[in-house]
């Protein structure tokens, strides 16, 4: 797979795709390629609680099926839909993640040490409503880093906010109080164009001070 590197290509050209080439599959190392580059998107204290289910194959996508709404058209054409979950309990990853960065000489034991103590406490203390807040703003920032580094390689996505969320975790097979949909990304190669959106000028949204 040629990935292309020019920027204005990947960003400014983008497109949200409705219908794709259903002969076209991603391998699993290929899309697993996409989500570690994906990875290296911000998150509060780096505690990366974004979490990826791949739907890929008829059977689960047969699954997902009555639970997009207007999107079937992306669901029945795309090479995978990809759920994107938040994970409420992320900082049960803390430990692991601030270990390997003092193996990797990017901190000291003593900062480690002194960083967990303050963040694990802080983050279990957070009301839901703002933990929900945290994991939602943080995996939505994994979401578009995919679907760049999806372009990069030559695919095409759509970003899907219309689904029951409700039923979202539970129908593949996570738990629903721990991990709370973000948004779904079908991807593929477009077997149409799509369509060109307006955006107003941005002069019309930002304030100089």
């Amino acid at each position: 797979m040629t990935v292309n590197n020019n920027f204005s290509d990947i960003a400014y050209n983008r497109k949200s795709i409705r219908l794709y080439d259903e002969s076209v599959k991603i391998s699993n190392e290929e899309m697993l390629e996409m989500i570690q580059k994906s990875t290296i998107a911000p998150s509060s204290v780096n505690m990366q609680p974004w979490r990826f289910v791949v739907v890929e194959s008829p059977e689960e996508k047969q699954k997902l099926k009555p639970l997009i709404r207007f999107n079937t058209r992306q669901n029945d054409t795309s090479s995978a839909m990809i759920l994107i979950f938040g994970d409420m309990e992320c900082y049960e990853y803390g430990e692991e993640i601030y270990n390997q960065a003092v193996i990797e000489g990017k901190m000291s034991p003593q900062v480690r040490d002194e960083q967990l103590a303050a963040i694990i406490p802080y983050y279990k203390n957070l009301s839901r409503e703002k933990m929900n807040d945290v994991v939602k703003i943080d995996s939505s920032l994994a979401a578009m880093q995919f679907m760049l580094v999806a372009r990069a390689h030559g695919y095409d996505t759509n970003p899907i906010g219309g689904f029951e969320a409700d039923e979202l975790a539970e129908a593949f097979g996570l738990k629903k109080d721990r991990y709370v949909p973000v948004m779904i990304l079908s991807i593929g190669k477009a077997l149409e164009e799509g369509y060109d959106s307006i955006r107003l000028d941005a002069k019309e949204f930002i304030t100089f001070k």
